[in-house]
């Protein structure tokens, strides 16, 4: 990263592990020293007697680099001394200070304006620096890879991880002198602007991937590959129109169910995930475990299994694997010798992808399971084209989404490099390993800004 950049010439240990060498003018303080931290108790509830505001929530913060007015904020009420105290001011750093996952706590977001009627909610604490002009340097440190670390090692819980006020207002910070500070600040959000669009290219590339990816899916597996055949309507609402020599089928006449307890233990526990069926890691203890797989349900290579349970977050595959699984899922054959097992996988995942399976649902939705009765899965209409046709179409789709995948390997690899070289970056500025006291914007780019 320095030989990009300057670097200081005279430096001092700063007797901090995670900070190392820093350059000799700057100061180490603990956090508290030099900022007030409050973590914040105003919840997402409007209580009688309190008074209405707007409140900055966790996914606020989590998913945005600012706190500005782009942002829709939840309504709450707060009494006046949490007003007083949580009111979002212009300087202020928000960070997570509760989650599900360490590495998720205290990721920051900058205030750049006062915000009178909007608080800080829960599961947040705000940081407030005593000189307005080391907010945007404070918020910086906080995205270094050295903080990161730091604070997701003490963070505790078991479930659930939470910042303590302690670790957090004791934290050493380097500090340089006030311009210093801003003009990091400056540095960092000019050169991480351009990462940032950078990895958002990318991302919108995903996306569109993602998209074509079930474009083709749909396509095929429906209309076929000739775009020339002749159409007839198929007389299914969700289906339209499909090549004229092409059949409809119920799937009560291409699969058979059936459901054969294991009976014993050793077996390969089975689950079924949107990437597939995964043999389950039954010795780590995560996830929802059984006490006995005894009573699970026996799945052969070949079968197909699907969660039929839950037809939002369900999803259906054909098992590489000897194994059980759930006796809530549904495991089934395809019975029909003139069918071609890869077209009708795509076409049941395409069932989950495109939520055609979702109006023939059961259930409660609400609280994830909307189910796919027997009597509805046997009964739903599906196309039918010829054997040899059905194996074109499935080739075709696998030979696709192997280009598809490859591209979006590559986007994804892009992306991961970019957000390593943005806290890199940002890590080499705040530590005092690249001195940008000199740097200012290239002609050209300031120009282009002006014009804008």
């Amino acid at each position: 990263m320095s030989g990009k950049y300057q670097t200081y010439q005279e430096l001092h240990d700063s007797g901090i592990e995670w900070l190392g060498e820093i350059p000799k003018h700057w100061d180490v303080e603990k956090l508290k020293f030099f900022t007030s931290i409050q973590p914040s108790n105003v919840d997402k509830k409007t209580k009688e007697g309190e008074l209405p505001v707007q409140l900055c929530n966790y996914t606020d913060v989590y998913y945005n680099d600012r706190i500005d007015e782009s942002l829709e904020f939840m309504i709450a009420s707060a009494t006046e001394e949490q007003i007083e105290k949580f009111a979002l001011k212009v300087g202020d750093i928000i960070i997570t200070k509760d989650s599900e996952d360490p590495s998720d706590i205290a990721i920051p977001a900058y205030v750049p304006n006062d915000f009178p009627g909007v608080v800080c909610g829960y599961h947040l604490a705000m940081i407030r620096p005593n000189e307005l002009s080391y907010g945007s340097f404070i918020k910086r440190v906080f995205e270094s890879g050295y903080a990161r670390a730091y604070f997701c090692t003490r963070s505790n819980g078991l479930t659930r991880y939470g910042l303590g006020t302690y670790p957090l207002s004791n934290v050493f910070y380097p500090k340089p002198p006030r311009e210093e500070a801003e003009q990091i600040a400056n540095f960092l959000d000019h050169e991480t602007a351009k990462i940032d669009t950078l990895i958002d290219k990318q991302q919108q590339l995903i996306k569109l991937l993602k998209e074509k990816r079930q474009a083709v899916i749909s396509h095929a597996v429906t209309k076929g590959l000739n775009p020339d055949a002749p159409m007839k309507d198929s007389g299914v609402e969700w289906l339209g129109e499909v090549p004229e020599h092409w059949e409809i089928k119920r799937f009560k006449n291409l699969f058979r169910i059936r459901k054969k307890i294991v009976g014993s233990l050793g077996h390969d526990v089975l689950s079924i995930t949107q990437k597939g069926i995964k043999v389950k890691d039954t010795e780590s203890g995560e996830g929802q475990l059984s006490m006995d797989y005894s009573k699970y349900q026996i799945v052969k290579i070949g079968d197909y299994a699907m969660n039929h349970m839950d037809l939002l977050t369900g999803f259906v595959d054909v098992s590489q694997h000897e194994g059980v699984t759930s006796p809530d899922y549904r495991v089934f054959t395809l019975e029909d010798k003139f069918s071609s097992k890869d077209y009708f996988l795509y076409l049941l995942q395409m069932g989950y992808i495109n939520k055609l399976f979702y109006p023939f649902g059961q259930g409660a939705a609400h609280i994830g399971r909307w189910r796919l009765p027997t009597e509805a899965f046997y009964e739903f209409l599906a196309p039918y084209p010829p054997k040899d046709e059905q194996q074109m179409i499935a080739d075709y789709i696998e030979k696709t989404l192997s280009q598809i995948d490859r591209l979006e390997s590559k986007a994804v690899d892009v992306t991961t490099l970019m957000k390593e070289r943005r806290t890199a970056l940002i890590s080499a500025a705040v530590t005092g390993k690249i001195d940008v006291r000199n740097w200012q914007p290239e002609q050209s780019e300031t120009r282009m800004e002006a014009t804008a």
